[in-house]
């Protein structure tokens, strides 16, 4: 794999995945009664435990996506022709 298309597989992968994030949020935000009705069926959570797992896991998945996706875009953006 070249240097250029490792790059834009990293670009993609953080465009689907900050895709992937605001769906979730989306879906959450608008659909919240919906989701805890749904979840509610197969856990007994309260709604402030509902939502205290849904924002710690949007930041886990946030935090992976910053990790795995963009630092090692900006590194290859850096070390690559036209970078620094």
């Amino acid at each position: 794999m070249t240097l250029v298309a490792a790059q834009a597989f990293l670009c993609w992968c953080l465009v689907i995945n900050y895709g992937i994030l605001l769906l979730w949020f989306l879906v959450f935000w608008f659909a919240h009664d919906w989701m805890f009705r749904l979840h509610g069926r197969w856990f007994s959570l309260s709604r402030e435990r509902f939502d205290s797992v849904h924002y710690a896991a949007m930041a886990a998945y946030k935090i992976g996506i910053l990790l795995f996706n963009l630092a090692p875009y900006v590194a290859l953006h850096l070390i690559g022709p036209g970078g620094r």
